[in-house]
């Protein structure tokens, strides 16, 4: 029949002798049989196919764990370098990572689930193509490998979460490749997003990276499950706060600080509403007692949703307080002493003159300090064009102004004079 070309009688030939294999429960046998069937001279690809998936199909009902992997392995060594059963090579290295991974071998897992390259696969399931992809940064992040978890992470665009799922899908046309239907133990595209943004979370939580944290947490807020529970969305809506006081000043950061802050469901959590005024209007906070009134709320998120904000988080808050309190101290004065600066932050003046260095440094403000007389100067120096300019505009904007006087007087007293001759 292989000879005739007989597609039909071949594979319906090859899974017989595999599922008389497996009736007779003699797997070193099941094993050889697959290896020769596949090894034949001219074997055609679709017994091939149908082989490799009647095989997959006695995975699960292996007696043991070494028998289960020999056959995955035998089917891998079938599958490898055939397109045509690339989906099943994915979906078999899978399995053996999963084996590898409850057996403690995280570095293994992982480095058999990068030899696997989905996103070339053209007929996978575009669901299934992600939570593989998600499979691999998970076990990166497992081993601690965040260059490669980042690298990983790139071949996942994010837009493709915001995709509508209720729209017809396009029939293939002649000559295309049809998608497979992803398994049914594959989440749904929005379980996915979930996954996915925790993942980027566990990522951006190793280098302290706040705002991508902040980001990622308002990403899994937006989701309409997420939005529909309160048990849900207050926890992540809580992190969002915390994450947007911890990042750095910056106009990202400030935008979604005002657009957190227009968020209705914001008013069921006023303790986190009016924290988040605090950081937008431009007035000194006292360390103090911010931390006196938050500590407890700070020290609860280790019980919420996503664990507790990180080691640093309380260093970084105080941190972030200093930083807005010299850029409203920035805003009133234009020079100010280093006494009165420190009095100001509640710091030493050594500490102070420090925190105002590294804000110079990172380029969130232009200060300049003058120690021998100890003052700070906060303007920018200007040249003698920018000079004259501001002049010329301040004494344009008083001669519109003593022109408007002089037109109110002048119509006062034309209004007067008609009153008197009346």
């Amino acid at each position: 029949m292989r000879l005739a070309e007989n597609v039909a009688g071949t594979r319906k030939a090859a899974t017989e002798i595999l599922q008389l294999c497996f009736e007779a429960k003699d797997w070193k046998l099941l094993n050889e049989q697959i290896l020769n069937l596949s090894k034949k001279r001219g074997q055609l690809k679709q017994a091939v196919q149908s082989m490799v998936q009647q095989a997959m199909q006695y995975i699960d009902q292996t007696p043991d764990i070494e028998t289960r992997i020999e056959l995955i392995k035998t089917l891998n060594n079938v599958a490898a370098g055939k397109i045509y059963v690339e989906i099943e090579r994915a979906r078999l290295t899978r399995k053996l990572a999963k084996i590898k991974e409850d057996q403690g071998q995280i570095a293994e897992a992982a480095d058999l689930m990068q030899e696997v390259a989905v996103e070339t696969f053209g007929a996978m399931a575009k669901t299934e193509k992600i939570a593989f992809i998600l499979e691999q940064v998970r076990l990166c992040l497992d081993r601690q490998d965040y260059v490669r978890a980042q690298i990983l992470s790139r071949k996942i665009n994010p837009r493709v979460f915001d995709a509508d799922t209720k729209k017809d899908k396009k029939k293939p046309k002649e000559g295309e490749n049809i998608v497979e239907e992803a398994p049914a133990d594959i989440p749904t595209l929005l379980e996915l997003k979930r996954i996915y943004y925790e993942l980027m979370i566990r990522y951006y939580s190793h280098n302290n990276e706040y705002l991508e944290i902040c980001r990622s947490y308002k990403a899994i807020y937006d989701i309409p499950s997420v939005k529909e529970t309160p048990e849900q969305w207050i926890p992540v809506l809580r992190k969002i706060c915390w994450f947007l006081v911890l990042a750095p000043h910056d106009p990202m950061q400030s935008s979604l600080l005002n657009a957190t802050l227009e968020d209705k469901n914001l008013s069921e959590i006023s303790d986190f509403k009016m924290l988040l005024k605090q950081v937008v209007t431009m007035e000194v906070i006292q360390w103090t007692a911010l931390w006196n009134k938050y500590k407890g709320e700070f020290e609860n998120e280790k019980s919420m949703v996503g664990g507790s904000l990180g080691d640093k988080a309380g260093e970084d808050l105080k941190l972030r307080i200093i930083e807005h309190n010299i850029l409203v101290v920035s805003k009133y004065y234009s020079r100010i002493t280093l006494k009165r600066l420190s009095e100001l932050l509640c710091l030493s003046i050594e500490e102070a003159e420090k925190h105002l260095s590294e804000m110079v440094v990172s380029k969130a403000l232009i200060a300049k300090i003058d120690r021998p007389s100890g003052i700070v100067c906060f303007q920018i120096a200007k040249d003698s064009n920018e000079i004259l300019n501001s002049w010329a505009v301040n004494l344009e904007k008083l001669l519109d102004l003593v022109e408007k006087s002089c037109h109110q007087i002048h119509k006062e007293t034309m209004v007067h004079k008609a009153v008197l001759r009346s």
